[in-house]
């Protein structure tokens, strides 16, 4: 040391050191503590219920206040870090710095594919523009009402069959809110429905359902009493699973029946999660059955819950259902106030706009109050889901199903069926049919009949060019494989799959190459973002499929990587529509 230099003693530098008087970071005022106390109630609370708890507040201010933020991240405990990431991740909800005017309501114009086909576009042109200051237009991911294309949701309305005159007409006399259905004194039978649609198409947004009170007087939930109170046995119940072939029928196809004996086998407690997120564009099945027959699948819960022994249940419905949770609410509220018997604890949660959460565990992450990014596996959520547990996952209308199998025999089931396949499916139809919507058809059944028997025939004007048999991620084929059976394992051989049976028909008035840069450019929307090959992939796949001649090279290297590294589904699956025109469309996208 130079003897210019000074030594100062380590006591006064520690001496010197400021004293911090508060916390770092912002502070939450009284104010904003109090608006957020009344808008969630009293502490303390728990961090699954952080999503929840968000959506209280963005009903009810219309957008997300950093300052409100700031203040639910106190109330919970959590870091303001936490509180942001999840909230920023989901498309429904609108983080704005204090001070900022939140929209008087928000207008979404979907432009998924089938909505795409009818005009969304110009929908969408000629609504800029035109409507109030205070109205925020946005585009959406396929909002799941395909056979009412093209659909604007104002608000939590859907608007069917949307025009601008529409639009205005419902924003004028202040329609933002869904309808909530009327309970129907009838009964609601899908196998009736087996030779044609379910339901009203193109029609209705709140149809007639049948309430608890006529579902009961049918002779529902008197198997689910006799299971619970062991006047049948689990036995018996795992048997007419697995003798009517039943898969998981949200894409997987994963046997119900093996699902259940795997996870019974493993120590309790034991959760159920139920997925209602059906996000894959064009599918609509599980809104369509859920509108109006709401208690088979409630039955087929609480069968359920008693076959694998689960102490409590999660209904994960999408967000864009509003009309659906709705009437879940009322029914659930019946169900509970005059149980025909012991009830399992039953929760329904509320999505926020993330196709990612209908993968499995992606949904477990979001039921947890957590960003829906999927998790590594194994261990898989029969061993290890919902908060640690296992747990038994089910797409709804797989649950639909297990009361009228069980009850009326597995050869019932069976029974349906062509090209030696068996059971029902329920196809959701969309694109250039005369009479798109949901057809329960036998299993087996090909598209040119499914077209011909059930949807009267092609749109007038129109030839059957291509059709997507599994929605965006399950490939796109032509007219000339019109007759291959549509099930499961039967369209692998030809690069496809069947997935959730989301049937989108396209014309010689279209091009595949349109149909598949719409679903990478609603691929890369909706990626988490969790792993590069998908994150990166995906945008880069669109913008290289914007070409008049595509970079075949560099297309299948992207594909390769997407399939090989991507976590879950949604990467694996995205690169079907490259492979599918570069296989079948060729003159497509040559130079």
């Amino acid at each position: 040391m130079s003897n210019s230099e000074t030594r100062i003693p380590v006591d006064t530098i520690r001496g010197s050191r400021r004293v911090r008087h508060q916390l770092k970071g912002r502070q939450p005022d009284d104010a904003a503590c109090e608006a957020v106390r009344a808008l969630v109630g009293p502490g303390p609370h728990a961090r699954e219920l952080l999503i929840e708890h968000l959506h209280r507040l963005n009903d009810a201010q219309g957008a997300l206040f950093e300052g409100m933020l700031v203040a639910l991240a106190a109330e919970m405990g959590l870091s303001m870090a936490e509180v942001v990431e999840v909230a920023s991740f989901y498309h429904h909800f609108q983080i704005l710095p204090d001070g900022a005017e939140a929209p008087a309501v928000t207008l979404r114009v979907c432009d998924g594919l089938a909505c795409a086909m009818a005009g969304a576009a110009g929908l969408m042109q000629t609504l800029h523009g035109a409507l109030d200051a205070g109205v925020r237009l946005t585009h959406a991911p396929c909002v799941g009402r395909c056979e009412q294309a093209p659909v604007a949701v104002l608000g939590q309305r859907p608007v069917p069959r949307a025009t601008a005159d529409e639009v205005r007409r419902c924003l004028a006399v202040g329609e933002h809110h869904h309808p909530l259905p009327a309970n129907s004194h009838g009964r609601f039978d899908p196998v009736e429905h087996a030779l044609g649609e379910v339901g009203e198409g193109a029609a209705a947004i709140a149809p007639t359902c049948v309430g608890y009170a006529a579902y009961r007087a049918a002779g529902g939930y008197q198997l689910a009493a006799e299971i619970v109170n062991s006047e049948r046995s689990a036995d018996e119940v795992l048997a007419a699973l697995e003798h009517s072939g039943l898969r998981g029928l949200g894409g997987a196809g994963f046997p119900a029946g093996r699902k259940w004996r795997i996870v019974r086998g493993y120590d309790a407690p034991r959760w159920m999660a139920v997925n209602i997120d059906e996000g894959e564009p064009g599918t609509f099945k599980d809104r369509t059955y859920l509108e109006r027959d709401p208690h088979r699948l409630l039955e087929g819960v609480l069968i359920a819950a008693q076959v694998v022994g689960t102490e409590a249940v999660v209904l994960y419905l999408r967000d864009e259902y509003a009309g659906c949770r709705a009437l879940l609410e009322r029914e659930l509220t019946l169900l509970q106030a005059e149980p025909p018997c012991p009830l399992p604890r039953i929760e329904l949660r509320r999505g926020a706009g993330a196709y990612i959460c209908g993968e499995e565990s992606a949904m477990i992450e979001s039921i947890e109050g957590k960003r829906g990014e999927p998790r590594l596996r194994p261990p898989y959520i029969a061993e290890k889901g919902l908060f640690g547990r296992p747990t038994l996952e089910h797409n709804f209308e797989t649950l639909y199903w297990v009361r009228d199998i069980v009850e009326r025999g597995p050869q019932w089931f069976t029974a349906f069926g062509r090209r030696g396949r068996q059971g029902l499916r329920s196809f959701s139809v969309s694109g250039r049919v005369n009479r798109p919507g949901v057809k329960l058809a036998p299993a087996g059944i090909t598209l040119r009949e499914l077209i011909d028997e059930y949807c009267g025939g092609m749109a007038d004007g129109h030839e059957l060019y291509a059709y997507l048999p599994g929605g965006a991620s399950g490939g796109i084929l032509p007219a000339s494989l019109a007759d291959v059976p549509l099930d499961f394992d039967t369209l692998q051989p030809h690069g496809c799959f069947i997935g959730s049976a989301a049937v989108i028909v396209l014309s010689r008035h279209d091009k595949a190459r349109d149909a598949a840069l719409n679903a990478m450019r609603f691929f890369a929307d909706e990626s988490c973002g969790q792993c590069t090959p998908c994150r990166v992939g995906t945008e880069k796949a669109a913008q290289l499929m914007q070409a008049a001649a595509w970079d075949h090279g560099t297309l299948d290297d992207l594909s390769a990587v997407m399939v090989d590294a991507s976590i879950c589904g949604l990467g694996q699956a995205a690169p079907n529509v490259i492979s599918c025109v570069q296989r079948y469309f060729a003159h497509e996208v040559q130079g």
